[in-house]
């Protein structure tokens, strides 16, 4: 089989064609098909996972509580501290392991191809940390939340004028925008880097006029794909901990005022 047709073309960056019908109203794409599996496969995970808990963990029970611990050890008490960890650890887990097994579809083979390549996810996950942290705010300082975030204090009454817009524009305008991008891009990219990597092993692998002694280079952009395949795991886990914990330090900053 050729190399290159085991992964998806590039169109489909732009393309979402309907897996079942094309005419339907509400379609069923293979990225909506993969943000299912992965929730199932979270739900598995954490599910049976506590199910039984035994003295000494083993099997799912030990990997869901590994990954807990990892979560709420490095990521809620480093940000929203001890006093609010047990509340907070269940949904920055969730955020986590749910966007790490969207990512690393783009190393699964026949489909490669990342759910957060999809503009959609990164920003429906952006706008749900969007939203989170703004009702932190107003939970825990009230309704002076806003102004609150964006005038510092100590800041001289003349440079507030250009102060409290730009506090506005970053932290209640850029955030969103920025979380989007950020894991959006990086995914992306991996899954161009990959494709065109197969295409030119592929390309080298087929006799033209020019030729037999091109395939005699092909190893060396095979080595870059079996690299950048092992990279795009690393990715997968460092994009999903970058919007955890970014997303986390947004909410632990909301819960306290500007000093």
């Amino acid at each position: 089989m050729i190399l290159a047709e085991l992964l998806p073309s590039l169109n489909e960056l732009f393309s979402w064609p309907d897996m079942f019908n094309e005419h339907t109203a509400l379609a069923f794409n293979k990225t909506a098909l993969m943000a299912f599996v992965s929730t199932i496969i979270c739900l598995l995970i954490f599910g049976l996972g506590s199910r039984k808990r035994a003295l000494v963990p083993a099997g799912l029970q030990n990997v869901a509580e590994m990954g807990y611990e990892v979560i709420e050890e490095n990521v809620s008490l480093q940000t929203v501290g001890a006093e609010h960890a047990k509340t907070w650890t269940p949904f920055f887990a969730t955020l986590f392991f749910w966007i790490f097994f969207i990512n690393i579809w783009s190393i699964i083979p026949f489909i490669q191809f990342p759910a957060t390549s999809r503009l959609a996810i990164p920003l429906m996950l952006a706008l749900i940390s969007w939203v989170l942290f703004i009702a932190v705010g107003f939970k825990y300082q009230g309704k002076g939340y806003i102004w609150k975030a964006i005038n510092p204090s100590g800041v001289p009454f003349a440079l507030k004028f250009l102060v409290v817009p730009i506090e506005f524009f970053s932290k209640f305008l850029m955030r969103p925008f920025s979380l989007t991008i950020r894991l959006f891009a990086n995914m992306t990219a991996g899954h161009v880097l990959l494709a065109i990597f197969a295409i030119m092993v592929n390309e080298l692998l087929i006799v033209r006029n020019s030729g037999w002694y091109q395939a005699v280079f092909s190893p060396l952009p095979f080595v870059g794909l079996v690299a950048f395949t092992a990279f795009e795991v690393l990715v997968s886990v460092l994009q999903a901990y970058i919007f955890t914990i970014l997303t986390a330090v947004y909410i632990a900053e909301s819960m306290h005022e500007e000093h």
